[in-house]
């Protein structure tokens, strides 16, 4: 498992573990496959944005490998 702060890194239809915009504060991650990555610059210290195949949106955590 790999961070997510590299956008390089993630790729659609890879399995990640993003936070929600209302979990922030409790850190509780969300897994799902990537539909598309929404953070246009190539690094994001807080995690690349990412929309999942289900509709949630969130910053990548943890790539699964």
């Amino acid at each position: 498992m790999t961070e997510g702060t590299k956008r390089a890194d993630i790729k659609p239809g890879i399995e990640v573990s993003i936070v929600l915009k209302q979990d922030q504060r409790t850190g509780k991650l969300t897994k799902g496959i990537v539909k598309d990555i929404l953070t246009n610059s190539t690094n994001h210290h807080h995690g690349i944005k990412v929309r999942l195949e289900d509709g949630q949106v969130g910053r990548v955590k943890t790539i699964h490998t």
